[in-house]
């Protein structure tokens, strides 16, 4: 098991019980973990390409896919969190928060509030902030984000080229875009998700 998880900048901590819920009992280093978690990720993609029209504004969704992400890691995979983290609604909020997302979303699709790409972003940013998951929220907020720009006909997302999970400069530029998104400016996280 590993001793000691190592958190990137603004990552979301794992309290003890949640930390517990590792299936992978193998792991023993971050970098392990790391590696481990991405293979599941990779399956979870996979799963989530050939969903075809199934509704992706939908709680169920949401939750499955975070599960099929990140399954044969954790228990919770797909379940809410049940405490507060360093950011995200308080826990007890998450349901009410996400059901509304959705049907925001679905609204904003409808009367075409936005062009594609500030649609699925503001849709990505509201789902970061809303926290539902103990873990793995950015990275499924990025998948959801692309499976959605894609049904609205466009490519998916770069996100800077790479993967974000470590502190780096892609990292700092991310996050520097979700707090400008934070304060409504959308400039950033719509030139960072397609840069790379």
């Amino acid at each position: 098991m590993v001793t000691r998880f190592e958190y990137s900048p603004s990552a979301t901590p794992l309290d003890p019980d949640e930390a517990a819920g590792l299936l992978a009992r193998h792991i023993t280093t971050q970098a392990e973990l790391n590696e481990w978690e991405q293979a599941n990720i990779l399956e979870g993609l996979r799963w989530a390409l050939k969903q075809g029209k199934r509704d992706l504004l939908d709680e169920a969704f949401v939750r499955l896919l975070h599960r099929r992400m990140f399954s044969k890691t954790w228990k919770w995979a797909g379940q809410f969190r049940q405490t507060d983290k360093n950011m995200g609604v308080d826990w007890q909020h998450v349901p009410v928060q996400l059901r509304n997302l959705l049907a925001d979303a679905k609204a904003q699709i409808e009367f075409n509030a936005y062009p594609p790409d500030e649609l699925a972003l503001r849709f990505h940013h509201r789902l970061v902030w809303i926290h539902p998951f103990a873990n793995g929220n950015g990275r499924h907020a990025r998948l959801i984000a692309d499976l959605l720009i894609e049904r609205l006909g466009l490519p998916a997302f770069s996100w800077g080229g790479q993967a974000l999970g470590s502190a780096g400069e892609k990292r700092r530029a991310y996050l520097e875009a979700l707090r400008a998104a934070d304060a409504r400016d959308y400039q950033l996280l719509l030139k960072f998700a397609r840069s790379g």
